[in-house]
């Protein structure tokens, strides 16, 4: 198990997020996490971001199968649902965790591309 004192929760705005994304493009160690329900990633999503609905009964065993080890930009529509997220992801041990302020309504706003609308 890691140790906890490890662990990186940064607070990222959109732009900053969008910056991330670019750089670590085709990174395997890096993951677009997005927390909201199936029904609101389908209406519309960042290119390359995974699902895991945070109101699933199912969602911190979800997160558990998850590498620890990796990077992960967590977001959902206003940033609530992602900041909670990444509190679990604290707790469970992650080592690198952002969380996306605003959400995705926010990355919309700033013009920043989203997928499957």
């Amino acid at each position: 198990m890691t140790n906890p004192s490890k662990l990186s929760i940064q607070n990222l705005n959109p732009r900053e997020s969008s910056l991330l994304i670019r750089d670590r493009v085709g990174d395997p160690d890096f993951v677009i996490l997005d927390v909201r329900t199936p029904q609101e990633y389908e209406m519309g999503r960042i290119e390359d971001s995974v699902n895991i609905d945070y109101h699933s009964p199912t969602f911190e065993a979800d997160l558990e199968k998850l590498d620890r080890n990796k990077t992960y930009l967590v977001y959902c529509l206003v940033g609530i649902r992602s900041a909670n997220a990444a509190k679990i992801m604290e707790r469970l041990s992650f080592e690198d965790v952002r969380n996306m302020l605003g959400g995705i309504r926010q990355w919309h706003l700033e013009g920043l591309p989203i997928v499957g609308r």
